[in-house]
């Protein structure tokens, strides 16, 4: 299964990245970083609306590379200024050529929440998303047990980090839920065989209690997916390769968001 490949990658990408900067530095580095930043990435969701999540993403497992060209800074930028309410930044670098300096450079270069996708399996991807100037992490629940979930939403919330719970499922949403989620966010894709299903978030959002913050990922393409979502409470969506693919972002969010941001 491609998701295992992913973790099995990325918990040999730790131990060296651990190698570089020990475990106790990276820790002491993200704990000397303000963590009074009042959770920005959940202020912008709670926000009347539904609010847009814009991924700067090179590659993907299912897709291969999404863009050739990859002006990652002038994206971001680029987002901010179509109306984004924040920007979703790929670190993995095997599967989606993404780097941790994309983040570090994006989060100093726009003023809306950045969020670190990645397949955190080791806490220390949490206090390196702090250091590297995330505003939020993903945690997956496919890849986490309930222990290791509760103790990596401790982590993210003492350290100011928003963490944006993914699930897929009933069963998932209920471990989310229980964990003390805050933000949950749907996957319309499925990790074990990459088929998306965008009525996966449809069916989902009634299972979340109202005062959860919601949010709808991968398989958003049209302005109807967008308006069935609001229609249903969904606080925000996470877009990529509808967006990557675009030349004019802001017309391409425009479209989505039936005319207008």
């Amino acid at each position: 299964m491609i998701l295992d490949n992913i973790a099995a990658d990325t918990k040999i990408r730790v131990e060296k990245a651990k190698k570089k900067v020990p475990f106790s530095e990276m820790r002491m580095q993200a704990h000397l970083k303000n963590s009074n930043t009042g959770f920005p990435f959940e202020k912008m969701l709670a926000k009347p609306g539904i609010h847009y999540i814009c991924e700067v993403k090179k590659a993907s497992p299912s897709k291969g590379v999404i863009a050739e060209k990859f002006p990652y800074l002038e994206i971001a930028k680029e987002y901010e200024h179509a109306g984004a309410g924040a920007i979703s930044c790929l670190t993995e670098p095997k599967y989606f050529q993404g780097r941790n300096e994309y983040l570090m450079e994006i989060s100093e270069a726009v003023d809306i929440p950045v969020l670190r996708k990645d397949f955190i399996i080791d806490e220390y991807m949490i206090y390196e998303a702090k250091v590297l100037g995330a505003d939020a992490a993903l945690l997956i629940c496919a890849l986490l047990d309930d222990e290791l979930l509760k103790r990596y939403l401790r982590i993210c919330h003492r350290l100011g980090l928003s963490a944006l719970v993914e699930v897929h499922d009933e069963e998932e949403m209920d471990r989310a839920l229980e964990a003390g989620a805050r933000v949950i966010g749907v996957n319309n894709r499925n990790l074990k065989d990459f088929t998306v299903d965008i009525e996966n978030s449809l069916r989902l959002r009634n299972r979340a209690p109202e005062e959860i913050l919601f949010v709808a990922e991968s398989g958003i393409q049209t302005a109807e997916d967008v308006a069935r979502l609001r229609a249903a409470k969904v606080n925000g969506v996470l877009i990529g390769e509808t967006l990557m693919r675009s030349e004019d972002k802001k017309a391409a969010l425009c479209a989505l968001n039936g005319g207008g941001l």
